[in-house]
């Protein structure tokens, strides 16, 4: 999350402008649940700013809002032109660093039939996180050449600061017990944590890969 220079702290939100593409996006619900997780209540003591013509980068650059939360290559864009400070990294700063960012999921009834090619689908993916983390340039050559982004330093910058390799470490359970909760006490969810993982997770491709695609 990027701030303006008098921005120290998710906690300094309060009263200040935070720009989201457009509400109930990612970037907002993840904002949400980082301002109530240090005790602010993001309805009342922040000022949402969406304009979905307009990115937020855009109107913090210009001044006109003074957070937002960027996905890459925001962050590496703003460094190399020395623009506002990082409040929070959510690869780094606890207790977001703990868990997973992204899950898989899959429809019920295609899992259930097509076993074997579930975990395919999710070998691959895993396979690819390991090659992101272990040859970095080759993965942002790959993502250049294939048109996902036009920089390579920048796409080199983003597989260096990502997390590929700890996908082994990262209790999958604990990361949908975690973020139900925050989405559960900002009011987003009616489900408890207990309700979700019964009826909505199976972790058993991914405990049978962690076993075959040893580092």
């Amino acid at each position: 999350m990027f701030a303006n220079e008098a921005i120290h702290g998710v906690h300094d939100l309060k009263g200040k402008t935070v720009g989201v593409q457009a509400m109930g996006s990612l970037g907002n619900t993840l904002v949400l649940m980082m301002a109530a997780q240090v005790g602010l209540d993001p309805d009342k003591d922040i000022h949402w700013v969406a304009d979905p013509a307009v990115k937020p980068i855009e109107l913090f650059t210009q001044g006109k809002i003074d957070a937002f939360l960027g996905f890459p290559p925001e962050p590496q864009e703003l460094r190399a032109r020395h623009i506002g400070r990082v409040i929070l990294n959510s690869a780094t700063d606890r207790p977001w660093s703990q868990y997973f960012c992204c899950l898989l999921g899959g429809d019920r009834e295609y899992v259930r039939k097509y076993p074997v090619a579930t975990k395919r689908v999710l070998r691959a993916i895993l396979k690819a996180a390991d090659l992101c983390a272990s040859q970095p340039e080759r993965a942002a050559r790959m993502l250049v050449d294939g048109g996902f982004t036009e920089r390579y330093d920048y796409a080199v910058a983003t597989l260096n600061e990502v997390l590929y390799d700890k996908w082994r470490d990262y209790d999958a359970e604990d990361t949908i017990r975690f973020y139900a909760l925050r989405l559960h006490e900002i009011g987003l969810i009616k489900s408890t944590p207990q309700k979700i993982i019964a009826d909505g997770t199976d972790w058993r491709f991914l405990n049978e890969l962690k076993r075959e695609l040893k580092a």
